[in-house]
């Protein structure tokens, strides 16, 4: 079977909504495609529809977000307060509870239509942490899942030493995919003191550079998730 053919973005250092506004762009594209050909087929085949795949990576300026089934009581935070530490705070329509994005994060956002692929949202969401785990890796960090908590995690089985590396909240419309995960390379966990991260109460915040005690090369790790993100999902990744 042919690889699906997925466009790649860096889109550098980007507004949490400008971001946004793009995927909601390319998302519904794919969704209007689909709609238009199940309304004139209701039997259409969806490998043989032109919905394009993308693969979106970019660092944000300091931003909150909040998940659909988030609570604001995990923001420890004045709205005057993060208008103080300049930090920005959205709403936004993934899953998930709080979280923060920030310089030397990389962000990535896959826009794929996964009729091409598995229509299996668990699968996919696992396959995301799989490819940051193989990512990381390659750095001698082992990562790990935490039952009933997605994202990658450190020593997730010690209790008192769970450290989260990762975040993923995703959302899905008409099986096409938005919004993604967020893997800490060298990013200031100062950050993390000022909410709750993801809702989960007493586990630490952990980034590659925490980890191995030295500054990592950012531009290196985009590369390795990209040759990943290839790997795990069987796709070719194309700028």
């Amino acid at each position: 079977m042919d690889k699906q053919q997925v466009i790649y973005k860096d889109l550098g250092v980007i507004g949490y909504k400008e971001a946004w506004d793009l995927q909601e762009t390319l998302l519904q594209q794919a969704v209007s495609l689909k709609s238009e050909a199940r309304k004139n087929n209701p039997s259409y085949v969806p490998s043989e529809l032109e919905t394009q795949h993308f693969f979106l990576l970019c660092e944000h300026p300091p931003v909150y977000t909040l998940g659909k089934s988030g609570h604001m009581e995990n923001v420890l935070l004045s709205a005057e307060q993060l208008q103080e530490k300049n930090i920005s705070f959205f709403n936004t329509n993934r899953g998930g509870d709080i979280t923060f994005h920030g310089p030397q994060q990389i962000v990535g956002y896959p826009i794929l239509d996964l009729e091409k692929f598995y229509t299996d949202i668990g699968r996919y969401l696992r396959n995301m942490e799989e490819a940051i785990i193989l990512t990381i890796g390659e750095y001698g960090i082992k990562g790990e899942r935490s039952a009933g908590e997605t994202g990658v995690w450190i020593d997730a089985g010690i209790k008192g030493q769970e450290r989260k590396i990762a975040a993923i909240g995703v959302r899905c419309s008409r099986w096409v995919t938005m919004h993604g995960f967020a893997l800490n390379v060298n990013t200031d966990l100062g950050y993390f003191s000022h909410i709750i991260p993801c809702g989960i109460v007493n586990k630490q915040v952990t980034s590659m550079e925490k980890e191995l005690g030295c500054k990592v090369d950012f531009e290196e790790v985009k590369k390795k998730i990209l040759k990943n993100f290839e790997k795990v999902f069987e796709m070719e990744i194309k700028e």
